[in-house]
């Protein structure tokens, strides 16, 4: 007897924005600092289980970098990734 897990696209009824104050943040250290996840091994888990979208696709790769304007979805609760000191001009 074989397990088939079915995957259903849930609706998104939450948004949100975490902020950062750099270029970019891995998925992992994201899903942490919004709080959806305790651990980085939890976050680990999460991504390779392909429970975490990112703009719209399921991803696995939990090192992924998230820049300004990008999303990533988990549960019910979709985040935008927003950098408020960035006015457009490449800091030196």
């Amino acid at each position: 007897m074989s397990v088939i897990k079915i995957k259903a696209k849930q609706a998104i009824s939450k948004k949100k924005t975490v902020n950062i104050t750099s270029d970019f943040i891995r998925l992992d250290a994201a899903l942490k600092l919004c709080g959806a996840v305790q651990t980085g091994g939890q976050a680990k888990m999460l991504i390779g289980d392909e429970q975490v979208r990112v703009n719209g696709k399921i991803c696995i790769q939990r090192g992924k970098k998230l820049r300004e304007g990008d999303r990533f979805s988990f549960g019910d609760t979709e985040y935008t990734i927003a950098n408020p000191s960035d006015n457009g001009e490449k800091q030196v």
